[in-house]
């Protein structure tokens, strides 16, 4: 199996064989369960539909009551798909836990980014800001200075770093080395950061 969906539990540390502590990000990863496969024959590609974290059958609309009990499962939060070769080797209602990890060294994350909302350049770009307190400068400091525009070309040009949204983008992050799988409780503790906030989904991928 290719992935699971998981949900970030928090972060902590642990420490190596040779005394380094490593800071790690626990994830609770599944249970997860097979509603959907798709088929190069039926949808043009291959791949397996997971759906996981459970949710009361009065806040989820028909269509998804009746998609869920196709697979004999109970309404549940987040579906996700995964690309597989595999999907032929399993069927609507199986359910796949974090033992798929058991022989993985390393896996990639996919999250979102916690949003910051509206902000400035400095804390968006790094700008360093236009320049001192001195000379009658008046709420100056964090400002963008110059954006290149004047008669010639009458316009700012696409793409000119200035302040705005940031944050609530979907970030992968690569290679994330699994230090710890520990079936008993579905969690999972890899080495270093992942994205979002704490209850946050994440898709864990091989």
């Amino acid at each position: 199996m290719p992935g699971l969906i998981g949900k970030k539990v928090g972060m902590t540390s642990v420490f190596s064989a040779d005394g380094k502590n490593i800071p790690c990000t626990v994830i609770e990863a599944g249970p997860c369960v097979v509603t959907q496969i798709r088929t190069v024959e039926k949808d043009g590609y291959a791949a397996v539909q997971l759906a996981y974290d459970e949710k009361k059958e009065a806040r989820a609309t028909k269509a998804e009551l009746g998609h869920f009990k196709k697979a004999g499962t109970t309404p549940k939060y987040k579906l996700a798909e995964f690309k597989s070769d595999y999907a032929q080797e399993l069927k609507l209602g199986d359910v796949l836990d974090v033992n798929v990890f058991t022989d993985t060294p390393y896996i990639d994350v996919v999250g979102t980014s916690k949003g910051k909302g509206f902000q400035g350049v400095v804390k968006r770009h790094g700008f360093q800001g236009v320049g001192g307190t001195t000379h009658g400068q008046h709420n100056r400091l964090r400002h963008p200075g110059s954006l290149g525009a004047c008669a010639w070309p009458s316009r700012v040009f696409p793409g000119t770093r200035m302040g705005g949204h940031m944050g609530d983008e979907r970030v992968k992050v690569f290679n994330l080395e699994i230090i710890k799988v520990m079936p008993e409780n579905n969690l999972l503790v890899v080495k270093g950061s992942v994205p979002g906030a704490k209850g946050s989904y994440l898709l864990l991928e091989d």
